[in-house]
């Protein structure tokens, strides 16, 4: 039997066939423990990326052990994509032991993602493809505690570093934690790669953690994670100077239900309205493992008032909207979903990810599929392992098939191969469930799929 936490969150439904429970997109990429999320906008996609709680052993002696960062995207805020880990210390970073709480950006034409060494300094990586490999170019840390204007400070946390571009072309970093006067912004040069001055020291009402900088209108919005005391809510501040004059502004957002600990956002702006990534606890807490250590990812959207406040932003199960539909006639990574049942994720042979550890009764469910004007006929499946069948169904996962794919045997799990099948006439927008089936454990490996 497998574990009960390869499932994601746990949403009663009552599906026949299929487990009592399921997942929704509260959380986001529920097949594995992700947190600390970073958010970068870029060509028409959101990318997240993520402190990987999959490396945390999850008991209160090991504590938090993440040495990589995951990166997960979507284009639509409905199917998220699965890359796997595109920044790992030391293998890309020799100098660091721990990678948490990243957060990236773009400028021309290079990316650059940002993370924390434990609270004990902070690195910057390169690359030029949002998906990496992320390397160090600098071989040392961009900013340590003898970087000027960084102490004096009181037990600071040096870590949770978010770099922001104004318009004018200037980028700063914000950085800092565990105490009202330890929030610290410093400029970079174009490079990105070097500080331009000292860090300059700013103030937050219960500052703890998570530093992000977005801008509305010529106002700057300050937020980070409060202090136990404030019951670690997101607050904010705001300015009209990226580097002083804040006056507090109250909550972005409540302390998530099922967390009860560490909160951490990442605020972005996707098709004209905004929304935060944040994390909570509730794929552990419903397995009923120690929940601290092991946090998986969520998004919800937030307004801004006309007078320059925020509107507190609601935790909600299934709140964010589709923002369009997947063409199904063009290749798609089976890594790509919008909710899961046992499954698991594994760099592939192939190239990219791939979903692995199938079994039987296990499946996915991709959101939003628009197969047209009833075009579709074949379904192309390639897959690598042993044999069983993948069941397509539309809406229902207890429906009757679409489609019935038969996957025989390929020799090996490094053996791709092309499976079809024929399906029934479709057309419109649906839900797809892919349903697994067969008796080998596990079954096979699923790469990629398309409908022609």
């Amino acid at each position: 039997m497998k574990p009960l936490f390869r499932i994601s969150f746990l949403l009663l439904l009552s599906f026949v066939g299929l487990s009592q429970y399921v997942f929704a997109d509260y959380p986001i990429a529920s097949h594995r423990f992700l947190a600390d999320p970073g958010a970068m906008v870029y060509k028409d996609r959101v990318y997240l990326y993520c402190s990987n709680d999959d490396e945390n052993p999850g008991d209160d002696k090991s504590g938090y052990q993440m040495k990589s960062i995951v990166c997960i995207s979507s284009s639509d805020l409905k199917n998220w994509t699965d890359h796997g880990i595109v920044f790992e210390v030391p293998k890309n970073c020799s100098w660091a032991t721990r990678s948490w709480a990243p957060s990236a950006v773009e400028r021309d034409g290079k990316f650059f993602l940002y993370f924390g060494n434990s609270g004990n300094g902070i690195g910057v990586a390169k690359s030029d493809n949002p998906l990496g490999p992320f390397v160090d170019p600098i071989g040392k840390p961009l900013v340590e505690n003898s970087t000027p204007g960084v102490q004096p400070a009181t037990r600071m946390w040096l870590f949770d570093p978010m770099t922001f571009i104004d318009d004018d072309g200037q980028a700063y970093m914000y950085f800092g934690g565990n105490g009202d006067n330890n929030v610290r912004v410093i400029k970079l040069n174009r490079d990105m790669i070097t500080v331009d001055g000292p860090a300059i020291q700013l103030s937050a009402k219960n500052f703890f953690e998570a530093s992000w900088m977005h801008k509305v209108n010529g106002t700057y919005y300050f937020s980070y994670s409060a202090n136990p005391r404030a019951q670690m809510r997101i607050d904010y501040m705001t300015s009209t100077n990226p580097t002083s004059g804040f006056t507090y502004g109250g909550a972005v957002s409540n302390q998530p239900p099922l967390n009860d600990n560490n909160n951490h956002q990442a605020i972005f702006k996707f098709n004209g309205e905004w929304y935060q990534a944040y994390h909570n606890r509730v794929v552990s807490k419903e397995a009923k493992i120690n929940p601290v250590y092991k946090r998986n990812i969520c998004v919800d959207m937030f307004k801004h008032n006309p007078d320059g406040t925020i509107e507190v932003m609601a935790n909600t199960v299934d709140g964010v909207k589709q923002q369009s539909y997947l063409n199904p006639f063009e290749q798609v990574e089976a890594e790509t979903f919008n909710m899961q049942s046992a499954i698991k994720t594994e760099i592939s042979s192939a190239g990219g990810m791939c979903v692995s550890s199938i079994e039987n009764g296990d499946w996915i469910k991709v959101m939003g599929v628009d197969f047209g004007t009833a075009k579709a006929k074949t379904f192309i499946a390639n897959v690598a392992g042993n044999g069983g069948q993948i069941e397509i169904m539309l809406d229902n996962p207890s429906g009757k098939p679409v489609g019935v794919c038969k996957v025989t045997s390929t020799g090996g799990t490094k053996e791709w191969k092309s499976m079809t099948c024929k399906l029934k006439k479709i057309s419109g927008v649906h839900d797809v469930y892919f349903k697994f089936k067969g008796g080998s454990t596990p079954l096979f490996n699923f790469d990629w799929w398309k409908l022609k």
